[in-house]
Order: C-alpha cells, then structure tokens, then sequence
C-alpha cells in the first residue's frame, strides 16, 4: 500500500510539473509616470523603439485606465486585482495589507499556482513592499539620484516634503503632518555624462538580465516582475538621451489653462514638481517647461533602452516564444496641460496609460484596440492568459477575448478616483471619475456620505478632447447629467462587457 501511495504521489507530481511547464512565463514590466505619448501610441517624436518593438508583437491599449493617479493607490489596486476602496490605499501611507491581510496578490496567485515569481525595482511603491508577493525577497539596486557633484550636493540640504507632493497650504486639517526629508531634491533634470548603469534603471536592467540566466535553468515557469522608475522625477538620465531631441522642436501644452468652470480643486498645479530646486512658485515658465519635457521624453528614451535589453536577453535565452510580456505605466501624467503638471487628479491625462500585451501566437499582432480597460482587469487577464483559477476577490474582468477581436464590444466604462482634503464646503471629499465612450463624467461627494455632491464635471471628448470646459452647469445638459449619473450610480459592476 505504501509503495502504491508513494507512485501515485510521484505520477501526480510528476502530471503537475509537466502542467507547469507548459505553461507560459511572464515578463511582467511595469514603468513610473509614464504617459501614452511615444511611439505606438502615434508620436514618433518620442523615441521609443523597444516599447514599439513590445506594440508590434502585441496589442496596444489605447484607452487603459488606472483607478487612482497616484503611484501607491494605482499598484496596490492593479497587483490585488481590487479597486482603491476595497484596498483602503488612497495615499502613500498605507500598505494594502491593513485592510486586506488576506488577500492573494497577483504573484501571489502564479505563486500558489507553480510559478517561480521575483520581482525587482519598483513594483510596489516605495518601502512598501510584500514578501508574500515573492518566491525570492523582493531587491532593487542603490544607484545615485544625480550623476554631477553640484546636484549631488543640493540634495544634502533639509527639505520639507510632504507625502504625496501637495503645497502644504492644501493639507490643512490632515492628520498626518509634512515630514522632514534629507534629499533627494536637486533639480528637476539632468543629461548625466555616465553610462546606463549608473542611474537605478540601468541597474535594474543588468539585475533582470542576470536573473533571466538563472530562472532559465529552472522547472517551472517563472514570473519576472522588473520595475522601472523612470521617466518618474527628477528627469536624470544619460547625455545620450538628451541628444536625440531637439529642444527647439520641442511642443508647449496647448492648453495652459485650467478646465473652465470646474470647481477649484479638480486639478492642482503639481506641489510634487515645485519640491525641487529650480522650480518657481507659481506656473512654469515656457523656459523651464520645454526643458522639462526635454528631459521627460530622454528619460522615456533611456528607460526603452534598458527594456531593450530586457527584451534581446529573452530573446538569446530563447525564451520568447513562450513568455507574455505585459508592460503598463502605472498611471498618466500633465506636462503642462492645464497650467499642471505630474498626477493626482482624475483627468483623462492622468488617468489614461499605456497599456502594451504581447502572448506568443497572437492572432492581431501589432493591432491597436479603443476598447475600454482597467488596471484591474491585468490580474484576471494575465491568470485567464496562463490557464489559472481567478481568485473570488478580483474586481476586474479578463479582457483575454479583446486578443481575439480587439475591435468587439467591450466595457461600458472605465472608473478611477481621487481624494481632496476639502470640497467647496471646507470637508474632504472624494471624486469619483467614470470614462465612457464619449464622454468623462466626475462627481465629488462627501467623503463621509456618498449621497452629498459637492460638484460635478462633464467633459465630452467629442467635442472637447483636451477636456477644457466643464459642461454639468449647462442647462441644455441637464438630462445628459441625469442619465450619466444612473449610469455612474450602477459602478464598474453595471459596465461589465455583455457577453
């Protein structure tokens, strides 16, 4: 009997492994305040060959979108498959794990599943990590912020900061007081004259390269999570990059000006950017704001480069005709567009992001698809891609069928939010944000009692893509509001895609 027991331990064993093994790895690559502005997705003035290279072998996402633009919220929610107030992660304070102990993250999941999962760089924010997550710690390599010895030395200096980069002035009535910061707040930008492995991406790339060589040898699929952090703040990134752009070519925002008739705190002038040294108070001049976005489009050059080398790694290795990459940027950014910049509000330029899914064997390769999509939905899709069980928590749809057609009926609607210290009757609220087909339709309720508005905004994107005049007050849009409030009332459960 026990000789029997032990052969039918060893075939089921052996049945698992071979189920494993066929099973495809994932390159699961995620980038910092990266913008839908470079390549594939239409502007070929951002030099992004490797993303492109990704986009080719893929499907482009043109309307993906994150459920809060802020880096801690918009991770938590995409690797818990669950939305910001599920999590209780509306800030950069909170692990995820306060309110849900429990749950399985998605490495978690292909963990559980037979998958060798690590992960490096920033894939979680900051020092906010989760063991569980990995089958390995969890590592990402020191590099220095700035790369010339007068930058370097600005960032000895004490600085006051406050956790999510907002004026301290709008913090009135937070508990959590702004916390005294030793660096890094040099300038904005730097063209450094160093090679690529200087600054923490190049790091991260020879880390993932590395590592490549050694997961190969093992059994089982693995799930590579490689994080990049630029082009996040400040923009430093080697002189090469720098030189591929003319800054004398480089476009202004359009619109440097706030949304007309939106309530006063629907977008921020950007308190994160105006921490750092050289950044005047007020709006940015167009000086400083071509140089920015200079060294916004050389830092997304140069972080292509080192998913570059990602990628020629996978492909020498020989492991590309069996492993998904998915490469998403955790949420939008302004550069400039309404007298703004970074994130944190619930604009289509900070909610919107680059999506890129590339599975070997796609029928639509290099197919772009308008269907709307949510970060939410990458656990259940990349579970779905891999043949796994979805977790009864997730909060999100498997949009594998879009591989399939990516032109079919979809969701009815894509939701994000993002949270004030105080409304228009001094109390804090939040906005919840839904994107329809045509139109992004904003309301901000009490924090405290959903059924007190304190504003509304309507912006039609067929009219108005760069969402500049805010048409809820209009009485000849009256019966549009009512409608798109039923629509909003029924949430992301009543927009699922109609099978």
């Amino acid at each position: 009997m026990k000789t029997l027991l032990r052969l039918l331990f060893v075939a089921t064993l052996a049945t698992l492994t071979a189920r494993a093994a066929d099973r495809p790895n994932i390159l699961f690559i995620a980038v910092d305040d990266l913008r839908p502005e470079f390549g594939c997705y239409g502007f070929d003035y951002v030099k992004s060959p490797n993303l492109d290279r990704i986009a080719r072998a893929g499907l482009v996402f043109t309307r993906a979108y994150c459920q809060q633009a802020v880096c801690s919220p918009t991770r938590s929610s995409l690797m818990t498959g669950t939305r910001p107030d599920t999590t209780k992660v509306w800030d950069l304070e909170t692990h995820f794990r306060t309110a849900l102990p429990q749950v399985v993250t998605l490495g978690q999941h292909f963990k559980q599943n037979g998958y060798f999962v690590q992960g490096m760089g920033k894939i979680f924010h900051g020092g906010y990590d989760d063991p569980p997550t990995w089958s390995v710690p969890w590592q990402t390599p020191r590099a220095p912020m700035y790369a010339r010895p007068e930058n370097i030395a600005l960032t000895q200096r004490n600085v006051q900061t406050e956790p999510d980069g907002e004026p301290k002035a709008r913090k009135a009535g937070k508990k959590k007081a702004a916390k005294t910061a030793r660096g890094p707040r040099g300038p904005a930008f730097e063209a450094g004259d160093v090679p690529d492995n200087y600054y923490q991406d190049g790091k991260v790339a020879d880390l993932a390269v590395a590592t490549l060589r050694t997961i190969r040898q093992k059994t089982e699929p693995f799930f590579l999570a490689v994080g990049f952090v630029k082009p996040h703040l400040p923009f430093v990134s080697p002189k090469k990059y720098w030189d591929l752009y003319d800054p004398a070519k480089i476009q202004l925002a359009p619109n440097k000006f706030r949304p007309k008739d939106a309530p006063d705190y629907a977008i921020l002038p950007g308190g994160e950017l105006h921490n750092y040294h050289g950044i005047p108070a007020g709006s940015v001049p167009d000086d400083i704001a071509r140089q920015l976005k200079h060294g916004y489009y050389a830092a997304i050059s140069y972080m292509d480069a080192q998913v570059g080398k990602v990628l020629d790694e996978l492909d020498r290795l020989g492991l590309r005709q069996n492993t998904i990459v998915i490469l998403w940027g955790d949420h939008g950014w302004k550069l400039g567009e309404h007298d703004a910049w970074c994130k944190h509000s619930n604009c289509e330029n900070d909610t919107n992001a680059p999506l890129l899914l590339s599975v070997p064997g796609m029928k639509h390769a290099g197919a772009r698809t308008a269907a709307l999509v949510e970060f939410v939905d990458i656990y259940p899709t990349l579970a779905d891609l891999a043949g796994l069980p979805l977790p009864v928590h997730l909060e999100g749809t498997s949009f594998k069928p879009l591989l399939a057609d990516p032109q079919r009926p979809w969701k009815q609607a894509a939701f994000s939010q993002y949270p004030r210290p105080a409304g228009q009757t001094g109390q804090p609220v939040m906005g919840y944000a839904m994107r329809t087909e045509r139109y992004r339709f904003v309301v901000w309720v009490a924090r405290n009692d959903h059924t007190k508005v304190d504003a509304i905004e309507l912006y039609d994107h067929q009219t108005d893509p760069q969402e500049n005049t805010n048409l809820a007050k209009r009485s000849e849009h009256a019966a549009l509001v009512e409608q798109l409030m039923a629509q909003w009332r029924a949430g992301w459960r009543g927009a699922l895609p109609k099978t």
